[in-house]
């Protein structure tokens, strides 16, 4: 690394530096990564269709085990196996895209946002919509509107399921009268609770009653998004002081009015600005940086890299100390990265391999993959992740990956590489004292600076 400025863009805006590629080294830099289209999921993905009908075979499957089918048993075998494969193949995307890509600042992005928008993968169902969700409703939605990006979320049936969605009637519309159903306002309250105006937005109960009848008819129809106007609740729905609906059938239309009037809002904007910077920069943010970010995301009409922009243009977003701390993920990915493992290492594995090797660590670090405890989604404060247990198995993991990996590796140069100017004296001084390339390697991985961002 040559400057501080280029380690900071990789270490705090970035996954962490990997041999061979080069490194962003300032607000420019770090824009440009934005400018193309993401690459997308590739060839191999199975995508939502095919999910879906994974699922209704599932569904079959178990009919036929109640009816003691005599292909039962195969049945369900195949459909597990199809399971499973098509979960290894989300996990290899999922960490191999991070550690091989030169555009950290997307898949910290990327990150950032499928943590906003949390859905968690518990079960099969979920765990096969909540992949798709990241693959469709988050990542080609990151350099663009706001308002884009809430309306895939909101249409996604990851985000239909995990919120109940889907059990959710208009009381008074026909199926409401018929089948004796009622609302269900868990969609509603965290649209906006968590992903627009924030817990301290000027909405109260009554908004959030109405904003759920407004999102009745946002349902499924063979594991597809469709709106049902058959369930949406007749009338006019009033959010916050506008008024949707109520001409004629319920229509999405109405929904996606409201999404992009929430996305505009002032409190909207200011609680992202908050979100942002306390996850790119630190705790506590000064308000004329939150006001400044707010106000160019405003400006912008929503655009997310207006706001990206602003954050970037702040001199405290170049300041050191790092304050916050790497989350398992981000320590895992730049571990790899700094190894020089790729997305083809992470291939060769067999699926037993990458479960013990990959997945098992990050659950003893404390974050197991996609996830989180609630829709609250992961904590900021460092206080969560560096705990005694945490970085005991940080440790323990970034020893057996050295030991695989890195331990013909030079660790002054290796030191330099991840951190440069970044590195305290004293780290240093320990790294050439180590009696093997194999500790010193893993000094630096398991460093107080190396495990912050």
């Amino acid at each position: 690394m040559q400057t501080a400025q280029t380690a900071i863009a990789t270490v705090r805006f970035g996954t962490g530096a990997a041999p061979g590629q080069p490194m962003a080294n300032n607000r420019q830099t770090l824009m440009d990564q934005l400018r193309a289209e993401d690459p997308g999921p590739g060839r191999d993905y199975t995508d939502l269709a095919a999910r879906a009908k994974l699922l209704e075979d599932q569904s079959e499957s178990r009919k036929e085990i109640r009816k003691n089918a005599k292909n039962a048993k195969a049945l369900a075998q195949d459909i597990t196996d199809r399971f499973r494969a098509t979960l290894h193949q989300d996990n290899l995307r999922l960490i191999g895209r991070s550690v091989d890509s030169p555009a950290g600042f997307r898949e910290r992005l990327a990150w950032f946002w499928t943590d906003h928008f949390t859905v968690a993968a518990d079960g099969r169902r979920r765990t096969l919509l909540a992949y798709d969700f990241v693959e469709t409703a988050i990542r080609p939605y990151i350099a663009k509107p706001f308002a884009e990006m809430l309306k895939a979320v909101v249409r996604h049936p990851a985000m239909l399921v995990y919120l109940n969605q889907v059990r959710s009637v208009g009381p008074n519309s026909r199926m409401g009268q018929k089948r004796n159903r009622g609302l269900n306002e868990n969609l509603a309250r965290e649209v906006l609770e968590l992903h627009t105006v924030g817990v301290g937005g000027s909405y109260v109960q009554r908004d959030v009653r109405e904003f759920a009848e407004l999102l009745t008819g946002m349902s499924l129809e063979d594991g597809l998004f469709r709106f049902r106007p058959g369930i949406a609740e007749p009338g006019a729905e009033t959010v916050l002081g506008r008024a949707y609906g109520g001409k004629g059938q319920a229509s999405v239309e109405d929904v996606d009015r409201a999404l992009e009037d929430l996305a505009l809002h002032p409190d909207t904007a200011q609680h992202l600005a908050r979100k942002l910077i306390v996850h790119f920069v630190g705790p506590d943010p000064a308000e004329d940086y939150v006001k400044a970010v707010a106000d160019a995301y405003l400006q912008g009409d929503g655009r997310l890299t207006s706001a990206y922009h602003t954050l970037l243009d702040d001199p405290r977003a170049w300041a050191l100390p790092l304050v916050n701390a790497k989350t398992p993920q981000h320590f895992l990915v730049s571990t790899l990265r700094s190894v020089g493992v790729t997305s083809a290492d992470l291939a060769t594995l067999k699926r037993g391999e990458f479960g013990r090797g990959i997945l098992a660590p990050l659950a003893a670090m404390g974050q197991p993959i996609l996830r989180p405890l609630g829709p609250d989604g992961w904590p900021e404060d460092p206080a969560n992740w560096i705990t005694p247990a945490g970085l005991a198995a940080r440790v323990e993991w970034a020893n057996r990956v050295v030991q695989q990996r890195g331990k013909d590796l030079d660790p002054a140069a290796f030191l330099e590489q991840t951190l440069g100017v970044l590195a305290p004296p004293r780290l240093k001084e320990l790294t050439a004292r180590a009696e093997t390339r194999h500790e010193g390697v893993t000094l630096v991985l398991a460093s107080p600076t190396f495990n912050r961002r």
